[in-house]
């Protein structure tokens, strides 16, 4: 077969670097364009795209999918078979294009967590299992006909970083899997189960990521971990009434009855914890504006805390 790959994030390089390594032959790799990012606004290239370049593939980034300069150049790399790993939404006219279609890995047992974010999603909502999914794309987003799915448990203390690194391997293994069934004639379609209650998995916004600490603690819990490290939960410090921004990457619950506010924080020796209503957060990393990520205890080394400090 001759397959084109598409991806952007470190999460699709896993399964082109699969590709690679099965002997498939990839005669094109298309990419989100170089962009500006960081502090220093200085032009970065995708995570695919230095993959594809260190490895002398050709790269494609197309500003825009529909343009006929890039589908021409598209067609021009005859492939009978495209590969999509977290990349944009295509138009028709991209992913009917190749013989045997155009498949999509998504990281979650879909019908379930359609979206952008179905890994952040499945840990904020608590679940206790996910999975990846390869399935055939056609004119909606993830409502394709399914070819393999593979399920993975969500452990207690995961964050959306370890789920991430897990599932990208595991679909890595699923989309070696799927070309070689679609390359020996074997592939199968299933069609999604519409019939059950559906979780949406949408894009995160900074309002979703804000912490609501009149949640239960399990809900408190499972949102700053599903967003860790990125984009990373956040809440405002009030402190000497100067509110402040403050992400929280790692917590611990602490379940016990207690007379303060919700919100309230209190400062031990090495420990800072956030009184909720059913128990206490214990804040085990966190950022501050213009600092670096660090353990709570580098944290209170450097913090003046009053006594009335509460998280809001």
């Amino acid at each position: 077969m001759r397959i084109v790959f598409m991806g952007t994030p470190d999460f699709a390089v896993g399964s082109l670097e699969q590709l690679i390594k099965a002997d498939f032959n990839v005669v094109g790799v298309v990419t989100a364009p170089d962009r500006p990012a960081g502090r220093g606004r200085k032009v970065q290239e995708s995570a695919v795209k230095q993959f594809a370049t260190q490895h002398n593939l050709k790269v494609l980034q197309p500003t825009n999918l529909k343009d006929e300069a890039f589908l021409e150049e598209l067609k021009s790399l005859d492939a009978n078979l495209q590969v999509v790993v977290a990349f944009r939404m295509l138009p028709k006219a991209v992913w009917q294009m190749p013989e045997h279609g155009t498949f999509n890995l998504h990281a979650s047992l879909l019908p379930q967590y359609r979206g952008a974010a179905p890994i952040n999603w499945a840990i904020i909502n608590g679940e206790t299992e996910t999975g990846v999914t390869t399935f055939f794309i056609d004119e909606k987003i993830d409502t394709g006909s399914i070819v393999l799915q593979e399920t993975e448990k969500i452990r207690p203390d995961d964050s959306a970083g370890s789920l991430h690194d897990r599932l990208m391997e595991l679909g890595a293994r699923l989309v070696v899997e799927t070309c070689k069934q679609i390359q020996a004639g074997t592939v199968t379609r299933q069609p999604q189960d519409e019939s059950m209650e559906l979780k949406p998995a949408p894009k995160i916004h900074k309002d979703t990521c804000r912490i609501d600490w009149k949640a239960s603690i399990n809900d408190i819990y499972n949102h700053i971990r599903g967003l860790s490290p990125y984009p990373g939960a956040w809440t405002q410090l009030m402190n000497d009434e100067k509110p402040e921004q403050m992400k929280i990457f790692r917590t611990e619950i602490e379940k016990a009855e207690h007379n303060y506010n919700v919100g309230k924080l209190v400062a031990e020796k090495k420990s800072l914890k956030v009184a909720v209503k059913d128990g206490f957060i214990s804040l085990l990393e966190l950022q501050l504006p213009g600092k670096r990520r660090m353990q709570v205890n580098e944290v209170l080394n450097g913090l003046n805390l009053e006594n009335e400090a509460y998280l809001r």
